[in-house]
């Protein structure tokens, strides 16, 4: 309702109201927010930590299915698989795939991160169908390479006109084919990674460079390079990791063979484990490989780190 003073209108004061405050939060929940928020965390360590820590245990007890009561027996599983000519020609064949298959895989992914930061329809179009490799199970893409290896129907050997003769897994062959389709599935990885580094660098200095007449080369040497060189790293720690602990379509190709010439150190602690029943034996086997990784990945994260000093100018 309006009033009239002196011949005015006078609008009502408008009621001021309070802001709406949110509920007030009990306190329990509120301490109890991180503990509640940290349960997946613990789950996934838990989920890691117990069967790490049931193996060691198993490493050092005479555990298998011949002796369901096992006993205490210390290092004597170690000492005999350091013995073992098997173990140790196991650890050359998976040395040798890792650093064969991370240095293919390294040189590829770079080349074709360079040719697809090209715009072009089809540089996109193959960007896209690059990431097709890593929909595919490394176990269903031995079984298509498998058949494409066969000697009498297999379609590497028509393409190339060898006959039915030469056999792609045989004894002088098959470390390097299943080298091959360890490239073929995750080259496409590296190639992503090192690509979106490459796209997350600044354009100022390559137009500078450029404008001074610099040559690509030059510039992908002096300037690309070494602000990527970050990125490089993540991608080797991740292959060389994984091929250390490869195992799925070395299995499904060879299984080992033939002649142990592609024996890694996972498919010997599944023989050891799982054909052979001897369960401390194989765990002894895992624990050594846990020792390489840990090593292997411990300098890698090093030499990461002092790489992401470097690029950031912190470190000369």
């Amino acid at each position: 309702m309006s009033t009239t003073v002196t011949g005015r209108t006078q609008e009502p004061t408008p009621v001021k109201r309070e802001p709406d405050r949110p509920p007030s939060v009990p306190t329990w929940r509120r301490k109890a927010r991180p503990y509640l928020l940290s349960i997946p965390a613990v789950l996934i360590i838990a989920g890691i930590l117990y069967p790490f820590i049931l193996g060691s245990y198993y490493s050092v007890l005479n555990y298998s299915a011949i002796n369901p009561l096992p006993s205490f027996v210390g290092f004597d599983n170690f000492s005999r698989v350091l013995s073992d000519s098997r173990f140790w020609g196991s650890v050359r064949v998976t040395l040798v795939y890792a650093v064969v298959a991370t240095t293919v895989e390294m040189v590829l992914g770079i080349g074709i991160a360079l040719l697809l930061n090209r715009a072009s329809r089809i540089g996109k179009l193959f960007e896209r169908v690059l990431i097709l490799p890593l929909m595919v199970a490394p176990v269903i893409a031995g079984v298509i390479w498998g058949l494409m290896y066969n000697p009498q129907f297999g379609v590497i050997n028509h393409i190339f006109g060898l006959g039915s003769t030469f056999n792609w897994l045989s004894t002088d062959m098959a470390l390097w084919s299943v080298i091959l389709v360890d490239v073929w599935i995750f080259t496409p990885f590296v190639a992503i990674l090192v690509l979106a580094g490459i796209r997350s660098l600044p354009k100022e200095p390559f137009e500078a460079s450029e404008v001074d007449g610099a040559g690509w080369f030059y510039m992908f040497r002096r300037l690309m390079l070494p602000m990527i060189w970050p990125y490089i790293l993540v991608a080797v720690i991740f292959r060389f990791m994984d091929c250390l602990k490869i195992f799925d379509h070395v299995y499904v190709l060879t299984a080992g063979g033939p002649g142990a010439v592609t024996r890694t150190l996972q498919i010997g602690a599944y023989e050891d484990s799982i054909i052979n029943l001897n369960y401390s034996q194989g765990s002894t086997y895992m624990f050594l490989l846990w020792v390489l990784v840990f090593i292997t990945a411990r300098y890698l994260v090093s030499v990461l780190g002092k790489a992401q000093r470097r690029a950031a100018g912190a470190e000369g």
